[in-house]
């Protein structure tokens, strides 16, 4: 008979089944935009940010990746006219990531998507337990 298994072990397996799930769910629907998924991402977190663009460190803090990665993705973005790069105005070392109309598009229709999976997702879910699970989201984000 198997040893139980720690709570621990059991969180890791479900992360990584909740993560399989979600990243395979997300190949099904960037599949057809011409994208990768991390392309999409990037879109995701700088729509997110509602007009104001991100610096290039701020974008890759959030995305878990260096800056030099990111220039690689950048310049893929820019190239398909889907993110512009402007100089930062007070700081030349730095630029500053925003969407294009084009852009703009995609992370609107991309987001719709995002905001139906998460009602899928959550659909059994009380409005406390929604609330917990977003704290609790929240506090394991802030920590990476």
């Amino acid at each position: 008979m198997p040893a139980p298994m720690s709570e621990v072990a059991k969180l890791s397996q479900q992360l990584v089944e909740l993560y399989e799930k979600l990243s395979s769910w997300e190949e099904d629907v960037v599949k057809n935009s011409g994208l990768s998924t991390a392309q999409m991402h990037t879109i995701e977190i700088v729509g997110h940010e509602e007009g104001s663009p991100l610096r290039m460190k701020e974008l890759a803090k959030k995305m878990g990746v260096t800056t030099g990665t990111l220039t690689v993705m950048i310049d893929r973005l820019e190239q398909q006219g889907v993110l512009q790069r402007t100089p930062h105005h007070t700081d030349r070392r730095s630029y500053l990531i925003a969407l294009t109309q084009k852009g703009q598009t995609l992370f609107v229709e991309h987001h719709q998507y995002h905001l139906r999976l998460t009602e899928e997702i959550t659909a059994t879910l009380s409005a406390e337990e929604q609330a917990l699970f977003g704290a609790v989201l929240g506090k394991i984000i802030s920590q990476m």
